[in-house]
């Protein structure tokens, strides 16, 4: 299984081309459909893939969570993600995926890999609402391959968040609020990293508008620049900040970025990059098209200080910058 994961760092040439790849896996059948699903998982995020080792259980688990396990070293909590999806199949899952993002490792036990699948981001489309709701919003994205399957987008910000007690309101205090007038736009995919942005805009008395994806962010951006235009203003005297997720359906954030710093509209409005993509190397993608900061996910604090950044330059001591 480790040869689906071989040469995965020249993946990242995928960068700014709005293409993707996705490592596909099954839950086993689900019992309410008597079908067997494919749903998929960004190969940046994912380590290895291995056989399901030895699971310590712990007292006061989250949903899910099945235990841990020790992997060189590292104990790492392992999720059942059909127990967690609600599908809850007969038999052990034997294969897990072992995934790295925001910083943290999990293993996922699932009861099958695929195959790598190389697609283009307008391909993925925001999943119906009777799909989300019966996958407990467990999907972001969802697209149909040549042979009529359904590969559904694991929400992995919602597995983390969920599973780790991450969006507890006191990660949101003690974040001071700023004393001018802003307005900021964001984008992503994931219904829990759109409420976490909207609780640290709030707690920086920001105004805020979002959108659920690069190409709804982009339709929002040509919006506010021909309504200033009409009123005889500048798009950065109304819009102070782009706030954008990497992976998003239909537009990634790189594109957005891209098409957001080659038109001439935006000038003088700072793209700052949130993502669970988090590593240097993905930095250095974002800084190459253009991005003008990046933050990691769930960390509030961070956040705050990055957007404080970014719309107060003059006023951030240059060690926080």
């Amino acid at each position: 299984m480790s040869e689906l994961l071989k040469n995965i760092d020249a993946r990242t040439r995928l960068a700014g081309t709005n293409k993707l790849e996705i490592l596909l896996f099954s839950l086993g059948v689900d019992m309410r459909t008597g079908r067997k699903e494919s749903f998929g998982i960004n190969v940046f995020k994912v380590r290895e893939v291995m056989r399901t080792p030895p699971i310590t259980a712990a007292p006061d688990m989250q949903k899910g969570v099945e235990g841990m396990v020790s992997l060189r070293g590292q104990l790492v909590p392992v999720v059942d993600l059909a127990k967690y999806a609600g599908i809850d199949p007969e038999g052990k899952r034997e294969i897990m995926i072992v995934t790295e993002y925001n910083g943290h490792t999990q293993g996922f036990l699932v009861d099958g890999v695929d195959t790598i699948l190389r697609l283009d981001w307008e391909q993925m489309r925001i999943p119906p609402e009777m799909m989300t709701t019966r996958l407990g919003g467990l999907v972001t994205a969802v697209t149909e391959l040549d042979d009529s399957r359904l590969v559904m987008m694991l929400d992995v910000e919602k597995v983390l968040a969920e599973t780790t007690k991450y969006d507890d309101d006191y990660l949101f205090k003690d974040i001071p609020t700023l004393d001018r007038d802003f307005t900021v736009l964001y984008a992503d995919d994931s219904s829990v990293a759109r409420k976490q942005i909207e609780k640290t805009l709030d707690a920086l008395a920001v105004r805020h508008v979002g959108a659920v994806n690069g190409r709804a962010a982009w339709d929002e951006l040509d919006r506010i620049a021909r309504h200033a235009e009409m009123t005889g203003r500048k798009v950065w005297e109304v819009l102070h900040l782009v706030l954008t997720d990497v992976e998003m359906p239909e537009m990634d954030g790189y594109i957005l970025t891209k098409k957001i710093k080659s038109d001439a509209r935006f000038d003088g409005i700072p793209v700052l990059m949130h993502s669970s993509l988090s590593s240097i190397a993905n930095q250095s993608l974002g800084k190459s098209v253009g991005v003008d900061g990046y933050v990691p996910k769930f960390e509030p604090h961070r956040l705050a200080t990055a957007v404080r950044s970014m719309l107060l330059p003059d006023e951030t001591p240059a060690e926080t910058r």
